[in-house]
């Protein structure tokens, strides 16, 4: 939370009207789930989007929402597959998460805690509920993103980012024309809204992960306070994408706001360079996905995502004969 009103200078009591506001481009619903495995229940947020030029940097997000799981002596999961190409990056919420690869990498990641796995020029891994996890059973709730990378790194080494959630930043955000002493008492009772900062830069503090283009992924808590807005600054030109994983949000400028249910998305307009969102009910959660288009072709076969036909063809070939990782 916030210290004190130092945290909170600037945050004047009467705000200006912003004038390079986004607006909504597309609002998706909720879709149906599916499984990944026997361990991922998902929602595939980007519906027929995926893969295509509107996301871009960004490439799939699957969501599983809380759901109880027995204990189990099985592992439940996705075995061994092949990547190719662009970044894995997977958010416990609740649960835990075990990933294997074959560079060695072997980690667990629980509540709070990010998985940032560059596949690059090759990796095969399985994902699984942690042993752990599995054996007690419990609250699961996990996402897990596609990203893109630029075609001059899709073929550089493979990278594993463990990204634990205490290194992860928590930057409070004050509501518009909150003045700056009650900015300091909200964020003090705890009950504040906070922008947990995992890759990107917000209010001047940067995130833990590295990237191979400038992207935003921000864990947002809009905290106890129903019907408050809140305006967030997001660079000219970047695709943003609004997810609301939790309550419910009206998200657009003043007198144009759209509603978007839990598990559903805001895909924003390029221009401009704030977007405002409004908490509809208290605990309103939500994940905010932005990026630089790379454009580039994008051509995505199963595991893997290249530029050309050709290329996917060839990451297709070299993983039937064993040479993906070589």
């Amino acid at each position: 939370g916030c210290p004190g009103a130092l945290r909170c200078n600037g945050f004047a009591a009467a705000v200006p009207p912003v004038r390079d506001m986004k607006s909504v481009k597309q609002i998706m619903g909720k879709p149906r789930r599916h499984w990944v495995g026997d361990g991922f229940h998902v929602y595939p947020v980007f519906h027929d989007l995926a893969f295509s030029q509107e996301l871009s940097p960004w490439l799939m997000f699957d969501y599983a929402s809380p759901e109880e799981f027995p204990p189990s002596r099985s592992r439940r999961g996705v075995g061994q597959h092949g990547h190719r190409g662009f970044e894995t990056v997977t958010i416990a919420f609740q649960g835990e998460v075990e990933h294997g690869d074959n560079v060695g990498n072997k980690d667990v990641i629980g509540p709070g805690d990010v998985q940032w796995m560059t596949a690059g020029s090759g990796i095969i891994h399985e994902e699984y509920h942690s042993t752990n996890f599995a054996k007690t059973g419990g609250l699961f709730e996990m996402c897990q993103l596609w990203l893109n990378l630029p075609a001059k790194h899709k073929m550089t080494k493979p990278i594993y980012q463990p990204i634990l959630h205490g290194q992860i930043p928590a930057v409070p955000l004050p509501p518009v024309g909150m003045s700056t002493t009650e900015c300091a008492a909200l964020a003090d009772s705890g009950s504040g809204a906070v922008v947990k900062v995992i890759a990107g830069e917000f209010n001047g503090v940067r995130g833990p992960a590295a990237t191979f283009s400038p992207v935003e992924l921000w864990d947002v808590e809009l905290g106890d306070l129903a019907d408050t807005s809140y305006e967030l600054k997001i660079p000219e030109g970047h695709n943003c994408v609004v997810f609301v994983r939790r309550g419910r949000a009206l998200i657009g400028a003043e007198g144009k706001e759209r509603p978007v249910e839990a598990q559903g998305v805001a895909l924003m307009h390029r221009e401009g360079s704030t977007f405002r969102v409004v908490a509809a009910e208290p605990g309103t959660q939500l994940l905010i996905l932005g990026g630089e288009p790379l454009n580039e072709p994008i051509a995505a076969g199963g595991p893997f995502v290249m530029n050309t036909k050709e290329e996917l063809v060839q990451a297709q070939a070299d993983y039937r004969s064993g040479r993906l990782t070589r």
